[in-house]
């Protein structure tokens, strides 16, 4: 396996190209293997939207429409087949009638954690021929991201 090795001393402008070059790549990876191993049983706006509830819970269908970049009756129907299949659970807001509020099932969980943990597994393989060194790099670089990403969150959702 051969690694393209950024320069060192990249500007922000080079590292931000190199992140939106990476990261979707990164993310059809993961979108295909979590596919696999759900086969014909959910599609990837489902897994998605599991993914969002299990990070969310008591979300709204209009967030996650938002997250899905769908209308709320796309997320709507969406929902209604993980309901259907017991993986979501759908129950009215205590304080807003209107509002439905999201979480997944024992089996939402079970399966979405199913599906994680073999997609995991299978990153882990394709970077057990890297060094030590390489790891603690990848690890370092992505906490970063993270960071960065997480802050820029934050600053968002302040008023």
């Amino acid at each position: 396996m051969t690694l393209d090795k950024p320069a060192k001393g990249a500007t922000s402008q080079e590292c931000a190209a190199i992140v939106m070059d990476t990261v979707p790549l990164v993310m059809r990876f993961i979108r295909a293997d979590m596919r696999a191993h759900s086969a014909a049983f959910l599609s990837i706006p489902q897994l998605r939207s599991l993914a969002f509830i299990n990070r969310n819970p008591g979300a709204s269908i209009s967030e996650l429409a938002e997250h899905l970049g769908v209308t709320c009756a796309t997320a709507s129907a969406t929902t209604e087949r993980l309901v259907q299949r017991n993986l979501v659970e759908r129950s009215d807001h205590p304080q807003e009638r209107r509002r439905v509020i999201l979480n997944l099932t024992e089996d939402g969980k079970h399966h979405l954690k199913q599906s994680q943990d073999q997609t995991r597994a299978h990153i882990s393989d394709l970077l057990k021929d890297l060094t030590a060194e390489q790891i603690s790099n990848i690890e370092e670089g992505l906490a970063l991201l993270k960071n960065v990403f997480e802050q820029t969150e934050l600053k968002s959702l302040d008023p």
